[in-house]
Formats: structure tokens, sequence, C-alpha cells
């Protein structure tokens, strides 16, 4: 299955929920007044686009009909996906050039975070780059041997040290191991937990001294995993996380098991945080990097389905 084919598959949920009702809103329209625009925001937000993020299109299609005369409701569609593929657009790619770089992965337990890590070391070691995983997130049970199969998987080296250790520890290790090894990039599992954020915050500024002490300049990215299908959960989940870390972008996972994959463009425009991958599938190859364009077409594209 080719790429496009993979998202269109994984968004198909989403579209059948979503698309198909405001595709039979507008063919129940023969002009373009109002009550359409009133009609295609409530559906959005039944889609988990959010109330504010619902207004924003809206008001950016009533926008380009006035400045093009649109009058026909069938051009909609096309309008609505060229608008979402605009707000969702810069920043997907990782920013990995140093050698090494580093990627700190956060998220709630359940949400997808030590299989996202395996998917991402897969992917960057299929590409040529030396990865090593450290185990970071030391308190949860299991995250270590868990983390260890993907290594196995991905034919990664990892670091770990035992259940319950000092996490800023474990990334001073896996900075050292790195270094040593001639690594490209470094990928560690950190703290999954949000019951105290006081904790979480401290713990998470100790490792960014670490890492700013130990590779001063170095890329780092630090990605916060999303379960696609708790919806607009994931934004309250996404703020609370931004207030303990500076997250640069978000893994969205589970997209294939939901119909609420238009938590998408509510995470982007509430928050500024760029998706940088989605996940649609249980295969290592189903973690994609995120295409604006891409999830726009197969999240509007009605064709064959």
């Amino acid at each position: 299955m080719g790429f496009f084919s993979k998202i269109k598959e994984g968004l198909k949920k989403t579209r059948d929920k979503m698309s198909s009702s405001v595709e039979s809103m507008l063919n129940s329209f023969t002009t373009i007044d109002e009550s359409l625009f009133e009609e295609l925001e409530e559906l959005l937000v039944m889609g988990d686009v959010g109330v504010s993020t619902a207004e924003h299109v809206c008001k950016e299609l009533r926008r380009k009909v006035k400045e093009k005369g649109v009058t026909d409701p069938n051009e909609i569609m096309g309008m609505l996906q060229e608008t979402v593929a605009e707000m969702l657009r810069g920043g997907e790619e990782l920013h990995i050039g140093t050698k090494p770089s580093v990627i700190l992965v956060i998220g709630v337990n359940g949400a997808g975070k030590t299989t996202t890590i395996g998917k991402i070391a897969s992917r960057l070691t299929k590409d040529g780059k030396k990865v090593i995983l450290g185990a970071a997130d030391t308190f949860r049970a299991a995250a270590i041997e868990q983390l260890e199969v993907w290594a196995q998987r991905a034919g990664t080296e990892m670091i770990k040290q035992a259940e319950g250790s000092d996490p800023a520890s474990v990334v001073f290790d896996t900075i050292a191991a790195a270094k040593a090894r001639n690594a490209d990039v470094m990928i560690c599992d950190t703290a999954g937990r949000l019951h105290n954020k006081k904790n979480l915050m401290e713990e998470l500024a100790k490792i960014s001294r670490v890492i700013d002490r130990e590779l001063p300049g170095a890329d780092k990215e630090v990605l916060l995993v999303l379960d696609a299908t708790t919806g607009q959960n994931a934004v309250n989940q996404a703020r609370e996380f931004q207030a303990a870390a500076g997250i640069t972008g978000i893994v969205l996972t589970k997209l294939d098991g939901t119909a609420r994959g238009g938590v998408v463009l509510a995470i982007r425009e509430s928050l500024g945080i760029p998706v940088k991958f989605i996940g649609v599938g249980e295969q290592v190859d189903d973690l994609q990097p995120f295409n604006a364009d891409e999830f726009a077409e197969a999240l509007f594209d009605r064709q064959e389905d």
C-alpha cells in the first residue's frame, strides 16, 4: 500500500463521519448563504475540530468565497480542503541536524509512547542513521522491558538502569554512549505522568539541564504522543504538557481506530504545535511523517470509498 493510500485508509472512520456529513449538507444547498456556514461549523465541531477552530475555518471560507465570487456550494469542499491544508502546514519535519541530536518523547500511559519511539527509531535506522535509545521512563512497570523489545526490532542499542532510577541519570548515560559510539540521534523515553505536574516539570527540567550541559547547541525535539481516540481530551493533555515542557511537535496515534481525526486541527489551531507524525495502523511503517496537504486530501477525498 502506497504512502497516500495508508493515510487515506487510516482516516477512513473520520472521513466517513465528518466528510460525508459535510458533503451531504452541501448537496442540500443550491446557494451559498449564512445558514450553510452555520451548518458547516456545527458539523466541524461534531467532528472534534473544536469550536474556535471550526469558527476560524468558516471565517476563512467566507473570506475566500467573497474574494473569489464563488456561488456554487459544490466548490466549498475543495476550498475546505485547501483551508485545512493551509492551517496545518509548516514545522512538520524533524530538526535533527546535529550529531548527536536529541529526541525526548513524552505522553501519558496508554497513548502509544514506547511503540512510537520504536517506530521512529526503525524509520531513522532505515534512513541510515545510527540511533541509541534511552530508557528514562524509569517508574512505569515494564516500560524498560517494552522499550528493549522495540530496540531489538529496530536494530538499535539501548541504555538503561534499574527500575526507579533517576531519569536524568539515564539521559546522562545515553548522551555519553551517543558521543562514544558516534550516534546520529538519541531518543529518550521520558516521564508519562500528569497526576503531579510539579514533579513532571522538575523531572523534565532536570533532563533538559543535563542535555544543555552535555550537548550544548544540539538539536532537540520534544515530542508529545497523543491518542487520537480521546478527541478533545487530547487537546487538554497537550495544553497541560505544553505548560510542563517545551513541546516542539505532536505524534498523534491510533487515527485508524477513531472518527475523531479532526482533533489534529484543534491541536494545531489552539496550541500552535505542529504535528510531526501520525499513526494509522499497527505495523512499523504505519507511523507516517505528517504531510498537511496529503492529510487534508485524504480527509476530504470521497472517491473510491
